[in-house]
């Protein structure tokens, strides 16, 4: 049944979050948004750190928001991590099972079971202070699962890290998560985290979510125009929306007439301003006749296995995702053709 967040409300002077959606049971969501749209206040939200002006909380069918936080049932991951330095690795796990009255036997075979689980099983007399950062994540996980909760709740846990190390935890948390089934709620602003975590993802904005989809459907067809260009680099040209051509729909831009297909363009009536949308990586050199664009090539970013080619045409500035083995200079004048297929139509 997993978490269920009901026409939830919490209004500050500036600020207002309106939240209407749920986290599956065995889930893992990741909440995905530029700062201050409200994702770690949701999290205190849901873990019962604030109150909610209206609305509901309900987790595998039982209430919760009218419960205290400790009651819950929750595990939580800070940004910060926020172990105690003056315990050991083992204590610091330890330290929500004691607070719980387990007995000795049963915590000493959980926090052995959870030192495994995270890969420390060597290090659980060792200061947390001499752990690297990596190291003290994975105590602050095994931590917050320690109490064997039925929410796993991670405010942007890996931000502290280098990149390197970021894509390394992220593959931990993620077996560890599908290990245990926990139903799992991950707050980050890092769209390639949220893309590759995600059985699902929340992209939220200004205190409410914009989209809730598989990151295949958000990534192709998103919903609005901030979906489109918050989550991957986004090409962009706008027009008028002209007629329906057999199944297709005809937009007439700048850079000449653009197709759409028509699951994209029902919605839209003849005349309409429109803004076209199409990925980097969905442009082809020279292609079909459908979508042919012509431009100049104005900036150029060898990425080693591909390269992003800027290419301007008539005031309009494009962006393609190549292959390495495609060679252009800047000042190169090239023609691209993306498929309407991997188009999308918003309203101006």
């Amino acid at each position: 049944m997993g978490l269920r967040i009901q026409s939830i409300q919490k209004v500050y002077p500036d600020f207002r979050l309106q939240l209407d959606f749920e986290v599956r049971q065995g889930e893992f969501l990741a909440l995905l948004g530029p700062s201050g749209c409200g994702k770690t206040t949701t999290l205190r939200l849901i873990a019962g750190f604030i109150d909610p002006d209206s609305g509901s909380l309900h987790m595998n069918g039982r209430r919760i928001d009218t419960l205290p936080a400790h009651r819950r049932r929750i595990g939580i991951v800070f940004q910060d991590y926020s172990l105690f330095p003056h315990l050991n690795v083992r204590d610091n796990i330890g330290f929500g099972l004691r607070m719980q009255g387990w007995g000795s036997k049963d915590a000493k075979e959980r926090i052995e079971e959870l030192l495994r689980l995270v890969s420390l099983k060597e290090y659980g007399k060792r200061k947390v202070t001499r752990l690297s950062g990596g190291e003290q994540q994975r105590v602050a996980l095994a931590r917050a699962l320690a109490p064997r909760p039925q929410l796993l709740l991670l405010d942007e846990p890996l931000s502290a890290l280098d990149a390197k190390l970021r894509k390394n935890l992220r593959k931990e948390i993620l077996r560890v998560q599908r290990e245990l089934s926990i139903t799992t709620l991950y707050v980050t602003h890092d769209q390639e985290e949220a893309l590759v975590l995600g059985d699902r993802i929340a992209v939220m904005r200004d205190g409410h979510i914009e989209q809730i989809d598989t990151p295949k459907r958000i990534y192709n067809r998103p919903r609005n125009l901030f979906v489109a260009t918050f989550l991957g680099q986004a090409n962009i040209i706008r027009g008028r929306l002209a007629k329906r051509e057999g199944e297709l729909a005809v937009v007439q831009t700048p850079v000449g007439t653009l197709r759409v297909s028509p699951s994209q363009a029902e919605e839209f009536g003849a005349s309409d301003e429109v803004i076209v949308f199409f990925r980097p990586e969905h442009c082809q050199m020279g292609g079909t006749k459908t979508n042919r664009i012509n431009g100049r090539v104005v900036q150029k970013e060898y990425l080693g296995s591909h390269q992003l080619i800027e290419v301007e045409s008539n005031g309009a500035r494009f962006t393609l995702d190549l292959a390495d083995r495609v060679t252009l200079v800047t000042g190169d004048t090239i023609s691209f053709s993306v498929s309407p297929h991997h188009c999308c139509l918003f309203l101006q």
